[in-house]
């Protein structure tokens, strides 16, 4: 083999090896938020919220005699370029009352990205009593090169929490979803049978 052929042979072999680790990286990314779900929810860190809380207005009956701080804090997983941040800092709550805040983000870049937040609650014991009717967090977040966007967040501190809690920090970490949604995309593309097939 001359030494052309050699030189070729280790090229191809480091391209492949570069395309590989490409696309272990890709995998990587596309399994941070669920990896990251599945680590609140085996451990219990993160006060980790639930899904849609169905709340109904007219049967509500706000406890007048607690006032409960809710503070707010974003920030961004490292990658993540957008600007995230909260309307307010913290509002105070009666226990059983609709809560509405809003929450705001922008593409900073030249690119369309997609966003997903993941939501925690501290303390801990406060997660179960916290209840989001309307939230940015149940689905990702798509935004056009330079948009911003507000995004409301509804809420009800359950009567049952108990009364040793007077503050609960509400904070939300936004990821960069958009090589996973993007994967997610071609995958289902490349399993859609062809027509008349």
């Amino acid at each position: 083999m001359s030494a052309q052929n050699s030189q070729q042979a280790n090229i191809n072999k480091t391209v492949k090896k570069l395309c590989l680790i490409v696309v272990g990286m890709v995998c990587f990314v596309a399994a941070l938020v669920p990896l990251y779900d599945l680590f609140c929810e085996i451990t219990g860190l993160n006060g980790k919220t639930g899904g849609p809380y169905t709340f109904d207005e007219a049967k509500a009956a706000p406890d007048r005699s607690r006032l409960i701080r809710v503070n707010f804090l974003t920030n961004t997983n490292e990658g993540m370029v957008w600007k995230f941040w909260p309307e307010k800092g913290a509002v105070r709550v009666n226990p059983g009352a609709a809560n509405t805040v809003s929450f705001y983000v922008k593409n900073t870049t030249d690119r369309v990205m997609v966003g997903q937040a993941i939501p925690s609650v501290v303390p801990g014991a406060a997660a179960e009593f916290f209840h989001k009717t309307e939230c940015f967090c149940f689905e990702q977040q798509i935004l056009q090169p330079g948009e911003e966007m507000e995004m409301p967040m509804r809420f009800i501190v359950g009567h049952e929490l108990p009364k040793n809690i007077r503050s609960i920090n509400l904070s939300y970490a936004l990821f960069d979803v958009t090589d996973s949604v993007t994967v997610a995309q071609t995958e289902s593309a490349l399993t859609v049978p062809a027509a008349g097939g």
